[in-house]
Formats: structure tokens, C-alpha cells, sequence
């Protein structure tokens, strides 16, 4: 894919490491494979990375030594550990030392793509920027530059997926505080008591496994913007916590009676009504109004069409299989029709789709996987009795699991290309062998594949 996020694999495993690459390729991003922690290290000196996701046990260097290695080289850089599923202490450990995110193993396919998704960096936009073509969007801007250049806490609300988080960045770097960090929080991702110590930091010994201190997102904040995203997952008692800190400007870390004085200015955002939290006894009433100094509403994105091109077009350049691929009419007005429940975050994962099953440089209408297209496949196969297009059909695309949304473009694919295994694994971007394995696990669930069912030889295209 063209621009797409390099995400640096590093996994001893040589197997693990193989399909950990192809999911990510297959993904839309371009994957870098490293054995060991060395060996990523030589991987970063070599070229540009925008995301690490290592394991924990590896010989040479373990990933809690890479991971230190990795910050004190590029703190901001994105860093996900692996860790064995149920070694809690690992994945609490890592986050305290810095980490991201971690991931449990074993997990779905989708949840390492998530993952991935979330930390994917905005590529083609410097920071701060905004697409605004569309009045509403425009009207928000420059009343947020203008809270930009105050300090007041400013409650951000919308949709899932709408862009709360590029808005904070853009109000961050409008302000007066662009040149120092901007630090986010998933309140809704990490667990109670691993965000109480990630955000007010801890001591030496505050607790079993904290074998040195560390500061908190507050204190590496200093100076800065930290925003607090989905501040309506966060729990009560931690709530009372938070509150404390943002009242006194100062923050105590675990196992210690030091208060550290901050300066720091704080954003938040959720996605739900935070008057009906507070009114249904889920979040504190006095943080609400601390936090709610100047409330902005970020429109969803069908309350901005004039929005919608310009980022589709984005989106195109940051996943184009070619340069210069753009949209045919009838494909910009299945963009502008289309409802968006998903949002932005849809937006951009339809035009994905689109550019792997795209037929040539401009992209059609029939090239867009949209959930009200596949339904009316769906509702069409159904009367012709084509079972394959009916299991695609049975879930929303954006809804259901990776393995469906899998099903769906390689279905698309065999049948656009008349079952042909090597112009397949073309079109979807993936090896041959890859698309074998895929092949051969929707043959064991008793998909019909088109053309290979219907009798074309298994080792065409291989």
C-alpha cells in the first residue's frame, strides 16, 4: 500500500512472527520482521517505523529492554507488548514502563488490526491539521483555535470514530503549549489499576513488581496538553483521584507523600452524554464540572457531508495500491448517500476495502464494500440460491468479526476474478500462501468459493 504505516514485528518465533507479518499486510500496512530486540533495534536505525509490536521473551534482548532502548530513543514512538495469556504482571509492568498498549496471547486476527489501527499515526497531515471543507467543520475550528490559546479544560463529545482525538491535537497545537508534549490516555482501554498508576506515576517498592519509579502521564505531560479519551469509562473511586489533581495542580505518585507541582492542561472526550452519566450515578458530578469549562461537539459525520470527499480522497492516498487512484462520480455519490454510522473511522476502512478490490485507477461504485451494498447482495443472492453471498450477507461488515470481513473481500475477489488464485491474492494485496491457508480454512467451514467450488484446479495460480 502506498504511505501505508510501517509496523516494526519483533517475535523470536519464527512461525508466530510469519503470521503476525501477513495479518498486518493484509491489513493494508506494511510489515518489518525482527527476531530479537537487537536486531529491531537495527531495523529502526535502517529505516522509518511508526509503530513497535514486540513480545515479551526473546533471547539477546527481551522486549522490557527494547522497550526502554525504544524511549529513550523516540519516546512518542508507538509501542505494543505481547504478553502470555494470563501474565497479568508482564502487561502491568509494561505499561509502567512505558508501553502503549499490550496484547494477551492468544487473540484474534481483529484485535491485533485494532490495535494496530489505533496507533496508525496521520500520515499525510501535519499535526494539528484538520480536514474542514465542510461549514460545521470550519464554524468548530476556529472556535477551537480560540480556545486553543486559553487554559481552559475543554470536554470534547461526539461519536465514536468522528475525530475527538484530531480535534484535542489540533487544539494542542494551536495553543501556546505546540512545542511541548501531547500525551493521550484511552481511559476506556486500560484497566482500573493500571491507569491509576500510568497517570499518577508510582515509587520504588510502592507495590509488588515496581522495582523503580516511574513518572506518570501527568508529569511527562509537564508544560503540555494531556488529553484524557473516554473520560467516561473511568471508574468512580478514580474519578475522586483525578479530580483531586486537577483542583490542587499537583499529583501525588503512588507510595509516596512528594506532591509534584504541574502545569498542565487538560483535554477529554467521551462518547456518550455525560449529564446522563452523572445523573445515573456514574460519574462524579463535581468532575463533570471541572472538566466542562468549555464544552465543543464534534459533528458526526453525516451532519458534514462537505467533509466526506475530502477525506475519502485522504484516506485514497494513504492506502492507494497506486499513485493517483481516485473516484469515479457514481463512487463519490455512494460516498455522500452512504449514512456512516462508523463515522470517519468507517469512512477510511470502506475506502481500504476499496483500493484492494479496485479494478484499475479509478475506483467505481461496484469497487465500494458499504453494509447497504453488501445487504442488497445479500437480498439478490438470496433468490438465486448463492450461498456464498448470502453468509456474506449476514452480518454488517463494520459489526462482525475479522473472519467475516475476510470472507466477504476474498469471496469479492475469486468471483471478480473468475476464480483465478494468483489475480486473487493480487487484488487483496496478500501472498499466494497466504491466500491458500485462507482458502483452505473457509473450505473447512463450508463456504462456496467461486470458481475453485464450481471446479476450477486447485493449483492454478500457486
Amino acid at each position: 500500500m502506498n504511505e501505508a504505516a510501517r509496523v516494526l514485528v519483533v517475535e523470536d518465533d519464527d512461525t508466530l512472527r510469519e503470521a503476525l507479518c501477513d495479518t498486518i499486510e493484509f491489513g493494508g500496512y506494511r510489515a518489518v520482521a525482527a527476531g530479537n530486540g537487537r536486531e529491531a533495534l537495527s531495523r529502526m536505525d535502517d529505516g522509518a517505523v511508526d509503530m513497535i509490536i514486540s513480545d515479551v521473551q526473546m533471547d539477546e534482548m527481551d522486549g522490557h529492554h527494547l522497550l526502554r532502548e525504544v524511549r529513550s530513543r523516540k519516546p512518542q514512538m508507538p509501542f505494543v507488548m505481547i504478553t502470555a495469556h494470563g501474565s497479568v504482571r508482564d502487561a502491568v509492568a509494561a505499561m509502567r514502563d512505558g508501553a502503549t498498549d499490550y496484547l494477551l496471547k492468544p487473540f484474534e486476527a481483529q484485535v491485533l488490526l485494532d490495535m494496530v489501527a489505533r496507533m496508525e499515526p496521520t500520515a499525510e497531515l501535519p499535526e494539528g491539521t484538520m480536514i474542514a471543507t465542510d461549514e460545521r467543520t470550519r464554524e468548530l475550528c476556529a472556535l477551537a483555535e480560540r480556545v486553543a490559546g486559553a487554559e481552559a479544560t475543554t470536554l470534547i463529545s461526539g461519536e465514536s470514530g468522528c475525530g475527538k482525538e484530531v480535534l484535542a491535537r489540533f487544539i494542542h497545537e494551536h495553543s501556546p503549549r505546540s512545542a511541548k508534549p501531547f500525551l493521550a490516555v484511552n481511559c476506556a482501554a486500560i484497566p482500573e489499576n493500571m491507569l491509576e498508576s500510568m497517570l499518577f506515576g508510582y515509587e520504588k517498592g510502592a507495590y509488588t513488581g515496581a522495582y523503580q519509579s516511574r513518572a506518570g502521564k501527568f508529569e511527562q505531560a509537564n508544560g503540555g496538553t494531556l488529553l484524557l479519551d473516554e473520560i467516561s469509562e473511568m471508574d468512580l473511586a478514580l474519578q475522586a483521584k483525578l479530580l483531586r489533581v486537577l483542583q490542587e495542580r499537583e499529583v501525588e505518585r503512588l507510595g509516596s507523600s512528594r506532591l509534584i507541582p504541574l502545569d498542565v492542561r487538560v483535554l477529554a472526550t467521551t462518547n456518550r452524554r455525560l449529564e446522563d452519566e452523572v445523573r445515573a450515578g456514574r460519574f462524579r458530578e463535581d468532575l463533570y464540572y471541572r472538566l466542562n469549562v468549555f464544552p465543543l461537539r464534534l459533528p458526526p459525520l453525516r451532519e458534514r457531508p462537505g467533509d466526506i470527499l475530502p477525506l475519502a480522497r485522504l484516506f485514497l492516498k494513504r492506502h492507494g495500491a497506486r499513485p493517483g487512484m481516485d473516484f469515479a462520480q457514481c463512487a463519490e455519490q455512494a460516498l455522500l448517500s452512504h449514512p456512516w454510522r462508523g463515522n470517519v473511522r468507517e469512512l477510511e476502512n470502506s475506502v481500504q476495502r476499496a483500493a484492494i478490490l479496485a479494478r484499475g485507477e479509478v475506483l467505481e461504485a461496484r469497487d465500494l464494500v458499504l453494509e447497504n451494498a453488501l445487504q442488497s447482495l445479500a437480498e439478490r443472492s438470496g433468490s438465486s440460491g448463492d450461498s456464498a453471498a448470502a453468509t456474506v450477507g449476514e452480518a454488517p461488515p463494520l459489526e462482525g468479526d475479522l473472519r467475516q470481513r475476510e470472507q466477504e473481500l476474498i469471496v469479492q475477489a475469486l468471483a471478480a476474478s473468475g476464480g483465478s488464485r494468483k489475480e486473487t491474492a493480487e487484488r487483496l494485496g496478500i501472498s499466494p500462501r497466504t491466500l491458500r491457508y485462507k482458502l483452505a480454512r473457509l473450505r473447512e467451514q463450508g463456504v462456496e468459493l467461486p470458481g475453485i467450488n464450481a471446479g476450477v484446479s486447485e493449483q492454478e495460480g500457486v
